[in-house]
């Protein structure tokens, strides 16, 4: 039976002519069923140079984050597969497709792009404060988090639409952090999660600031420890989730009710 399949891609002031070409790859490569652009903080001009793109365009009127735009538009479809690449295109059409197969076959539930693991293929590098901002994240992840992978924070993930069931509500990081906390919290909640290497091409011009959301990301990964051995039943981290005030859930800060599936 063949499952179907939906793409996000999160976007905050992108390259329109560059994100119209990556969605027509995406087409010929993985010949989603759906293709969502998720646009925080439109420009007038970018909605108007994204007309004709062979996509759902989104807008949102301020900028929710990476994590609150991703989760909106796999809220947004009905697929089997919800996948999300980022807009930049630095994870190559031909790469995304790998990613998408392994959840496609049945073989994950979440599929998890790495441009870190040894057989990943790296084409332009990122300057030397921010990968080893990143490789420093990686290590301390693989240490903090009982699932060990690579790469966390690769802008290309898969996701089968029981996973993402299981999971939507408890996910509470909008931005950056949330592709952690996804990882950290499928594998707690008893999900297969495999790593694919990737062709990564570095995006010249990013949005991310390394210094920030590497603090980001540190403070997140400890949160995300903390939920993930609560949902596992851990005694202590279930104590201390019952005497602390959680914060909302992505879901919440969209203002989405939960579904009943």
């Amino acid at each position: 039976m063949t499952r179907t399949v939906g793409v996000v891609i999160p976007a905050f002031r992108p390259e329109p002519d560059v994100l119209a070409g990556y969605v027509e790859q995406l087409r010929d490569r993985i010949s989603p069923e759906r293709v969502r652009i998720e646009l925080d903080d439109p420009d007038p001009e970018v909605v108007a140079a994204l007309e004709g793109c062979p996509a759902t365009v989104a807008l949102a009127a301020g900028r929710r984050g990476k994590g609150a735009a991703i989760t909106a538009g796999f809220e947004a479809l009905d697929t089997d597969v919800l996948a999300f690449a980022d807009a930049d295109g630095s994870t190559p059409a031909a790469s995304v497709a790998d990613v998408v197969a392994r959840v496609e076959t049945g073989e994950a539930a979440l599929s998890v792009g790495s441009r870190r693991h040894p057989d990943a293929e790296v084409r332009g590098h990122q300057t030397f404060a921010r990968r080893r901002l990143g490789d420093a994240f990686a290590w301390v992840a693989r240490r903090l988090l009982p699932v060990a992978l690579y790469d966390y924070q690769c802008g290309a993930k898969a996701i089968d639409r029981t996973a993402w069931t299981d999971v939507r509500t408890h996910l509470r990081e909008p931005g950056f952090a949330w592709d952690v906390e996804l990882v950290a919290l499928v594998d707690a909640l008893g999900h297969r999660i495999v790593e694919v290497p990737v062709i990564w091409e570095d995006a010249e011009r990013s949005t991310v600031s390394p210094v920030e959301t590497t603090v980001e990301l540190g403070v997140a990964l400890v949160r995300a420890r903390h939920r993930a051995a609560s949902l596992r039943g851990d005694r202590v981290h279930a104590a201390i989730a019952r005497r602390r005030r959680q914060p909302p859930s992505v879901l919440d800060r969209l203002g989405r009710e939960p579904r009943d599936e």
